[in-house]
């Protein structure tokens, strides 16, 4: 088989090298208290798609640091209630895309709310001094500032708010809610799981945003993982500050969050990715304690993997 990174028993081992902050947990119990403040004034505004199995809608909450967030919300019309939801989160730069994906879901009788990551390539708002889109440079947004200042702060602390808003609607069975997405949609369930972690199943396939140090070891800092290796070469030429950006990317690194995980996980990896290395999604995948399973194809890229959505219906269905 054809490697790009360790082998795979060592994969299986592997718990990352990116580190993690002494004082990770008070600053995610920290971020926490700071949306639960937050009042997230929820409107939904009916939108003129619609199916006759379910309607649609666009959602809109407050969430941190006064930003607006949108989502996509469809709700099947003759479901059980309570029934079951599921969250869907999107690629990096990318966007909530059209309702069509969302109607499988809602014909399976499961309300889906499918969120824009703020000022990326949908709806909802980037607060840092302007309106509208930014697109990307979000990993490194903060890193010159307080931590309390990453982007990706806000970011993960969104799709817990997403979930509690969905949880707390009456037609939903909030014990019954799961999170999925592929590259950074992955990396956000996960996220989502571990700061909700009423959140009972997750199915993230290539997840982004695990293990940074690990992707700049392998000279991967491109792609996805550029911007990186951009703040370096502007910010800190020699790399003097090297063990201070590092570890404070350890705040926004998801697999030191996967151990809040209490829902049961099962991920995909492709074992040729090269944008999203396999270590870095076992670094996350390793250091999850729930019910868990892999699910590995040795010869595929960072990409859509075959049968994976079929299996995370399945997988959903369970609940």
């Amino acid at each position: 088989m054809p490697l790009v990174d360790m082998p795979l028993d060592q994969l299986k081992q592997y718990t990352g090298s990116n580190p993690r902050p002494d004082d990770f947990d008070e600053y995610w119990e920290r971020a926490l208290a700071a949306m639960q403040e937050t009042d997230p004034q929820v409107e939904l505004v009916r939108s003129e798609f619609q199916v006759p199995y379910a309607e649609c809608f666009h959602l809109y909450f407050n969430g941190t640091g006064g930003a607006r967030i949108h989502a996509k919300l469809v709700r099947p019309l003759h479901a059980q209630k309570p029934h079951p939801a599921v969250l869907q989160f999107h690629g990096y730069a990318h966007h909530s895309a059209d309702w069509a994906d969302k109607l499988i879901y809602a014909s399976l009788g499961f309300t889906v709310a499918t969120m824009d990551c703020r000022g990326q390539g949908g709806n909802s708002e980037d607060t840092g001094g302007v309106k509208g889109t930014t697109h990307k440079g979000h990993i490194i947004r903060g890193l010159d500032d307080h931590p309390d200042r990453l982007l990706f702060r806000h970011i993960f602390l969104d799709t817990a708010q997403l979930a509690g808003i969905v949880m707390n609607m009456p037609e939903v069975d909030a014990e019954r809610v799961a999170a999925i997405g592929g590259s950074q949609g992955g990396g956000l369930a996960l996220a989502c799981a571990a700061l909700e972690p009423r959140v009972n199943r997750a199915a993230p396939s290539v997840p982004f945003l695990c293990d940074y140090r690990r992707v700049w070891e392998m000279d991967l800092a491109r792609d996805a993982y550029e911007e990186l290796r951009t703040f370096f070469r502007h910010h800190d030429p020699q790399h003097l500050r090297e063990t201070e950006i590092f570890e404070k990317l350890g705040y926004i690194d998801v697999r030191h969050l996967a151990p809040r995980i209490r829902g049961k996980v099962m991920m995909g990896v492709g074992l040729l990715d090269t944008v999203c290395p396999p270590s870095t999604q076992f670094a996350a995948y390793n250091a999850i304690g729930s019910e868990k399973r892999m699910e590995i194809y040795p010869d595929f890229v960072h990409e859509r993997l075959p049968a994976f959505e079929d299996k995370t219906i399945q997988f959903l269905l369970e609940m």
